[in-house]
């Protein structure tokens, strides 16, 4: 059965109420849900950004769900300790925790003053951290001079379950590169054809684990407002690599979106005043080999997206049918 799970977007929502969303998501149905590890928001106008290990351990403390969390190993946090965080974790709450360690953007990393390195080399960096925290979660101690320097590092309270690693992607290349290492795939709702593409390279290059889709949405009462939402919210993140990498503040997102359209828009965010059409998006998500579902509502209120979409769209998702006749094209 696939997995219906709840976006909990730090960027968007202060820590305090991101808890009570999460909890209210779990009362409603939701199965599982996932966050990123930010210190900057997309753009002044979600200003937020809680810290993503410290709301976790009160989340799993709290509700009975599966957490996952994209992070950046490597520049902001050293590899060992984003380890000791991610086994804590493990430890306290075994088989509910995944985590997946990504290249990083400037945006979160700037604040370090280091170089922003080029990303093979960034490439690099993440798979020696990967390699660090796998043998720390086994308990090993671990030396290393590469790109990460360790010395003698070792988690004392390994976890008995380790966490997986699950392998964020956007393209083709970095899918079908971290098979190598990867415990599943991540990535975003996009066009079918290039999530096809992405699937089939990470498979095919013998990648393991689930495939996860956070699925980017608008819903509200009217279209109108739905658009309004979107565009408001969410017009910052409609840019390909490598903007989104290399950009340093909201205040610069900001900058480069201001002449962004809708058409741009609904190209990242499934926008839809109709719960059935949103069913129908994320049927066609499962019915290309997506086994996690995240849903983000784009919107700073969460709760009647909650709502709706626990009575109106989770339902008929479980049943296998999104109410629309057989061979409708929508």
């Amino acid at each position: 059965m696939t997995t219906l799970g709840f976006h909990a977007s730090h960027e968007q929502i202060g820590p305090g109420q991101l808890l009570k969303d999460v909890q209210l998501a779990e009362q409603a149905g939701f199965d599982a849900a996932m966050c990123s590890d930010h210190i900057e928001p997309w753009s002044e106008r979600q200003g937020h950004s809680g810290f993503a290990w410290s709301w976790l351990g009160a989340a799993l403390a709290t509700t009975q769900l599966r957490f996952g969390v994209v992070t950046a190993p490597g520049q902001r946090y050293h590899p060992v300790i984003i380890a000791h965080a991610s086994a804590t974790l493990a430890d306290m709450f075994p088989g509910r925790f995944w985590l997946a360690p990504g290249s990083g953007e400037y945006m979160n990393e700037h604040v370090t003053g280091e170089v922003w390195p080029d990303k093979a080399t960034r490439q690099q960096r993440l798979e020696e951290s990967v390699q660090i925290i796998r043998e720390l979660h086994d308990g090993k101690e671990v030396t290393r001079a590469g790109l990460i320097t360790v010395q003698q590092a070792r988690i004392w309270d390994a976890p008995a379950i380790t966490p997986p690693l699950i392998a964020p992607a956007i393209s083709v290349a970095t899918a079908r590169r971290a098979a190598a290492w990867a415990d599943g795939l991540v990535t975003i709702n996009q066009p079918a054809s290039k999530l096809k593409e992405m699937l089939a390279a990470y498979r095919d290059a013998g990648g393991r684990g689930k495939a996860v889709l956070q699925v980017h949405l608008s819903w509200a009462p009217t279209e109108q407002d739905a658009l309004a939402i979107a565009m408001d919210q969410w017009r910052t993140n409609v840019f390909p690599p490598p903007i989104p990498w290399d950009l340093p503040t909201a205040a610069h997102f900001d900058g480069v979106s201001t002449g962004v359209g809708e058409d741009l828009v609904r190209q990242s965010v499934n926008i839809s005043a109709d719960p059935g059409r949103h069913a129908q998006w994320l049927a066609d998500y499962v019915d290309l080999g997506f086994e996690e579902l995240y849903l983000h509502f784009v919107g700073q209120k969460q709760a009647p997206f909650i709502e709706t979409f626990s009575g109106q769209v989770l339902p008929q998702l479980r049943q296998g049918s999104t109410g629309l006749p057989e061979g409708m094209v929508v």
